[in-house]
């Protein structure tokens, strides 16, 4: 079924983008010193939001295209751990960024790595998931 195919490789490059945030895009991103931050900051935010909005499209695409052609239970899970990771991104991620184009704050930066290890265990579900359809 194509729609399968479409959900497992949305949800695989889904996780292979979080895990890269999150081993290698975030970390270092927080090695930035406060004097750098700023254009830092909006180089990662300008480098970023096109990936995350085609990543999501996709998400968004494939899981409706899944639960149109008969929704299993797997699909329901791979779609609300993605929905998971989605709202976390809406209500934590995309927040903190915000305050943090304002400036270095060490602590938001550290609740910015701690919602992010959220968004990859919920796109690691998700793909587990699509795996089981």
């Amino acid at each position: 079924m194509p729609e399968n195919i479409a959900l497992l490789t949305a949800t695989a490059v889904h996780l292979g983008f979080q895990a890269t945030v999150t081993v290698l895009v975030y970390p270092a991103l927080a090695r930035v010193p406060a004097a750098q931050w700023m254009s830092a900051h909006r180089a990662h935010s300008r480098a970023i939001t096109p990936v995350v909005a085609v990543v999501y499209g996709s998400l968004l695409i494939t899981g409706g295209w899944a639960l149109w052609s008969g929704a299993s239970a797997w699909t329901w899970i791979t779609v609300f751990s993605t929905a998971a990771a989605m709202l976390v991104t809406a209500l934590v991620a995309a927040p903190l960024h915000g305050r943090l184009g304002r400036g270095h704050n060490p602590g938001l930066v550290r609740q910015l790595l701690r919602a992010d290890r959220l968004r990859t265990v919920a796109a690691a579900v998700a793909l587990i998931a699509a795996l089981m359809r």
